[in-house]
């Protein structure tokens, strides 16, 4: 499995370009910004982009979905309760990030659907907290924790949707239960590392011990 972790646009996001290298079939998540680069990081490893798969609907995670939908096609997929956010994005917020509203959802997922690309297997986890609709994606030796969970942080309960005691539940119940060498893939490069294991956030995150 090709796996690359790109920081874009504004807010630090990581965006991850996932890919089968036997059947060059590939997916993107959460693509906020520099669309451009990150196609042109799929074609280098001769990849093509099928899938955009947003972790949740926030404008500085969905910004690059209408220009990487125009450009490659990929049909974008999101947790349902979330879906109504691509489309209704403030046009202040998407003046803000120099963003373009999004196209709808082109496949809806809920708790323990399975995402496949090529011979890759991504499992959706329901990790509501940050957002409604907030999800993470699990193949062994990886989740990709969108804003749920960061190096020795974790994300903003304050937004309309959110809520402390979900998030602190998400995270403890579902996320620490994986295997602690799970490299552990955030939504932003907030920590001292970009990347983390789940045994090192069940050890040393302050927000959830």
């Amino acid at each position: 499995m090709f796996v690359k972790q790109m920081q874009v646009g504004q807010m630090a996001v990581f965006a991850y370009l996932l890919g089968d290298t036997v059947t060059g079939d590939a997916l993107v998540i959460d693509p906020a910004d520099n669309v451009k680069d990150i196609i042109a990081e799929a074609r280098k490893n001769k990849l093509k982009i099928n899938y955009v798969v947003n972790t949740h609907g926030h404008v500085d995670h969905i910004g690059g979905n209408a220009e990487m939908h125009k450009l490659t096609g990929a049909k974008i997929i999101i947790h349902e309760n979330d879906a109504p956010m691509l489309t209704s994005t403030p046009a202040m917020m998407l003046k803000m990030f120099g963003a373009k509203q999004s196209p709808p959802a082109d496949i809806l997922v809920k708790d323990g659907n399975v995402i496949s690309v090529g011979n890759i297997e991504l499992k959706v986890i329901s990790t509501p907290g940050h957002s409604p609709g907030g999800m993470c994606l699990y193949t062994p030796g990886f989740i990709f924790t969108g804003d749920t969970l960061f190096v020795e942080a974790v994300g903003r309960t304050d937004l309309p949707g959110g809520s402390w005691q979900i998030m602190y539940d998400s995270i403890q119940k579902k996320l620490f239960t994986l295997p602690d060498d799970t490299k552990v893939m955030p939504g932003h490069n907030y920590g001292r590392t970009p990347t983390s294991t789940i045994g090192h956030e069940k050890k040393y995150n302050p927000s959830v011990r």
